[in-house]
């Protein structure tokens, strides 16, 4: 079960990701993975996942005011 330090580690480690370091390590249980800035796709994924389990919404977003498709 995702813990709220597990989401904040991997919060942590996207913003390192996108902030320059190349390559970040995230653990969870028995879990471990290694990012690179390819990954980040992956990483915002595995961060959606934990937000799930921790039964955090996140904010759906919304085309320009005006817009129809």
């Amino acid at each position: 079960m995702a813990t709220q330090a597990d989401l904040d580690a991997a919060r942590a480690a996207l913003n390192k990701l996108l902030t320059g370091q190349s390559v970040v390590q995230v653990q969870h249980d028995n879990y471990s993975a290694t990012y690179k800035p390819a990954d980040a796709a992956k990483l915002r994924a595995y961060i959606a996942d934990l937000e799930s389990q921790l039964g955090l919404t996140t904010r759906s977003r919304r085309g320009p005011a005006g817009v129809t498709g």
